[in-house]
């Protein structure tokens, strides 16, 4: 037996046991792939092509849903004589994530957003007798309403294939199908009597759309060209062919009670309620009209939608809606609540009879002053038992299930949310990751069916989803040490003790926040638009990461051919300078609350001229880190000019000013090259150039007067029509060492 499958690896076959939890719910049995068994080896066949060529031919896949008795996924490995690997599951989602582990523990291969790691070994590592993987989770969930919006919204079909073989090769068996649900909208609207302005009024522009879905805003950003909606009912029809080709249960949206103002017009005794406004925006964009579930056009317009979903993009049976996100009921009588739940419910079973209800349960951990255990268990209980899967979106930190006795039985998916606002920037709750599964499972009467991954925003931090997507295959938790050193050994198809090291210590410090209720919003000074006062925070020791840097600086040179390992490069120097800009910050605040200039002007000028420019050198390096794609992708989306400005507005003022005028300034914030130096740098040179301003003078530093003139250069970059790269510019290894050799011995000093 070759090294790569000798006794190290027995511990890996952790993967092969069997598992005996039937499901709990037999109202979930009929949520099972459509396509045939035929069809789904096929998509698997097709997915190994893509991502191996032509060494696909050395694997024999095929799906046999009989492999599964207790409809838990299964895939069973072995090798042929001739080295060939035959790979038999339940599903093709099994089989895909079956041959993925191989990979993984037997090859050294990895796969991830960043980039791919495939130098696949000749001939394939044989293995001795049957490789069984198994899961003990029925569903494995992915996505979050908010990710169509901070990552995917201007993603084209090339783009989309590499997800869902991505998802596949994950295990995921259960995805969010959201996209060109507006198109559908419009019809019914239409077939409604609103005319066209009160439609365009309505919905907002694509880069808000997961908040206008979900009631908190209208119009913003808007109006949608109708080229948008023929493109993504496109991508919608292909999402879905290829999802349920390999397997997998895509869930469709329904009707939450959300509707355009134009329908009181149509309906002026409708029971319609104007909600508060929302993250801080006025009523111009904000304080939506929502339906009573109670009033009998509820049911009509829910029903009517879903018949159209169903009609165009057929069903599954599994519906995704939420009622009251981040929104305060009218009442909190419990009888109010249940109505409410069964009015929701009642629209989805009137049009498919075994509809099964998909529900966030962010609003309970959001709204804990309102949502207390008798309102909770009225507005669960709307529902029959087992007709409603509740997801406990952010469990890594807050899981509901441990305070409302399991959602009071209905069924629940233990959820990672990991990331908000599709932030770049080091996070990890590895540790909680690790153990909270294995607990939920074994709460007292669990009525947990599943696990996700549920990031506002992803293409950040690939090892905590790596992680995450793993842990469905194993009955116990891992050894994050090891776990993590045969990460990085597979990551970039090497075997250097530095790597291994610095992996491990990130997997101890920034990748474990430990902190009760941490939310991983990037609250470095850097991305927020400065002020005296800014949250300096970590929940980490900065010389871990600094060590950790200069160990991946040490193995740098014979690596810099791997993607996975140029992008690792960029990204913890990105994060050790987003360490030392708060440090310089902290500084600049310093000398000016001292009264000293010369310190002040060394402090900000190194930050201004030095490191600023340099962090965008090297974030323009990478592909993965590049302003321009993300300008360029929405751009493309464009049938001419006006279209074309209209979607390069949505795509900047999203990650900068969210909103008119701020309203959830920074909170997509991300660190890429060229929004580095037009928009964070600038902001950053006009806060030193107050400053010294002020102590020349003897003023006193007034925020909000800085506020005004900040928010010039902030919407400045949103209208300044700049092109920025689309193809990496530079070399990464000579700007990551200049970097090194300049600020490490700074970084020394300041720990």
């Amino acid at each position: 037996m070759s090294s790569r499958t000798g006794s190290g690896w027995v511990l890996l076959l952790l993967f092969t046991f069997t598992v005996s939890v039937r499901c709990r719910f037999s109202s979930l049995d009929h949520l099972r792939p459509a396509a045939s068994d035929q069809a789904q080896g096929r998509a698997v066949a097709e997915l190994l092509r893509r991502l191996i060529g032509s060494r696909s031919a050395e694997f024999v896949v095929s799906v046999n849903r009989s492999l599964s008795n207790d409809s838990l996924d299964v895939c069973e490995l072995r090798s042929t004589k001739n080295y060939r690997v035959v790979a038999t599951g339940s599903t093709g989602v099994a089989v895909a994530s079956g041959i993925y582990n191989y990979l993984k523990y037997f090859c050294n291969c990895h796969v991830s957003w960043s980039g791919t790691q495939m130098d696949l070994p000749r001939p394939l590592p044989k293995l001795s007798g049957v490789l069984r993987i198994s899961t003990a989770h029925r569903f494995r969930y992915y996505q979050n309403v908010c990710t169509f919006s901070y990552s995917s919204v201007w993603w084209d079909w090339p783009r989309w294939e590499k997800e869902i073989d991505w998802m596949a090769l994950n295990g995921i068996n259960l995805p969010l199908a959201f996209t060109g649900q507006e198109a559908l909208w419009q019809e019914v609207y239409r077939a409604l009597g609103l005319n066209q302005s009160e439609i365009e009024d309505f919905f907002s522009g694509p880069a808000f759309l997961a908040w206008n879905r979900m009631g908190n805003m209208f119009q913003f950003g808007g109006p949608l060209p109708q080229s948008w909606h023929l493109n993504q009912l496109y991508l919608q029809f292909k999402i879905l062919e290829r999802m349920r080709s390999l397997g997998m249960i895509p869930v469709l949206p329904a009707f939450s009670g959300n509707i355009p103002k134009g329908i009181l017009r149509l309906y002026p005794k409708a029971n319609v309620t104007r909600l508060e406004p929302w993250a801080h925006f006025n009523c111009s964009f904000s304080c939506s009209y929502m339906l009573d579930p109670r009033d009998p056009l509820f049911f009509q317009i829910g029903s009517l939608y879903l018949s159209q979903v169903i009609k165009q993009f057929g069903t599954d049976h599994i519906y995704n809606t939420d009622t009251f996100n981040e929104m305060t009921p009218p009442s909190s009588d419990p009888a109010y609540l249940s109505a409410v739940s069964q009015s929701v419910f009642a629209s989805m079973t009137a049009v498919d009879p075994q509809a099964v209800w998909l529900m966030q349960g962010w609003l309970f951990f959001h709204g804990r002053t309102f949502w207390k255990p008798a309102q909770i268990k009225a507005l669960l209980h709307g529902v029959p038992l087992g007709r409603m899967i509740v997801l406990d979106l952010f469990a890594e930190t807050v899981p509901v299930f441990s305070y409302t006795e399991s959602f009071y039985g209905q069924p629940f998916i233990w959820c990672m949310l990991n990331n908000f606002g599709g932030n770049t920037g080091f996070f990890g709750t590895v540790e909680s990751v690790n153990l909270g599964p294995f607990k939920a499972l074994h709460f007292p009467n669990s009525t947990m069916v599943g696990i996700g991954m549920a990031p506002e925003g992803i293409e950040q931090n690939p090892v905590t989803y790596e992680l995450m997507s793993e842990l469905a295959w194993r009955k116990e938790p891992v050894n994050l040490a090891k776990w993590v050193s045969l990460y990085a050994i597979r990551r970039y198809g090497s075997t250097q003790e530095n790597l291994t090291t610095a992996w491990r210590i990130l997997f101890s410090s920034v990748y474990n926040c430990t902190l009760p209720g941490y939310k991983n919003h990037n609250h470095s000074p850097l991305v927020r638009r400065p002020s005296l006062h800014m949250n300096s925070d970590l929940w980490y020791d900065p010389a871990d990461l600094v060590k950790a840097w200069r160990l991946i600086m040490d193995a740098a040179p014979p690596l810099m051919s791997k993607e996975t390992f140029r992008y690792d490069l960029v990204d913890i120097t990105r994060q050790v300078l987003q360490i030392l800009t708060t440090w310089f910050y902290q500084d600049i605040a310093d000398a000016f609350q001292k009264q000293k200039l010369p310190e002040l002007l060394t402090a900000g000028g190194v930050l201004v001229y030095d490191l600023l420019p340099e962090l965008n050198r090297l974030l323009n390096s990478d592909r993965n880190f590049l302003l321009g794609t993300w300008l360029e992708r929405a751009r493309s989306l464009a049938l001419d000019e006006k279209e074309a400005q209209l979607y390069d507005m949505n795509a900047r003022n999203q990650i900068t000013l969210w909103g008119p005028s701020g309203e959830i300034l920074d909170y997509a914030n991300k660190e890429w090259g060229g929004l580095m130096e037009d928009y964070y740098a600038q902001r950053w040179g006009l806060f030193v150039h107050t400053l010294v301003e002020c102590l020349n003078s003897g003023r006193p530093f007034k925020q909000d007067t800085f506020n005004l003139a900040v928010f010039q250069v902030e919407k400045g970059f949103i209208y300044n029509g700049h092109k920025y790269p689309t193809e990496p510019q530079g070399d990464t290894y000579e700007i990551a060492h200049r970097i090194f050799l300049k600020y490490y011995p700074q970084a020394l000093r300041r720990l």
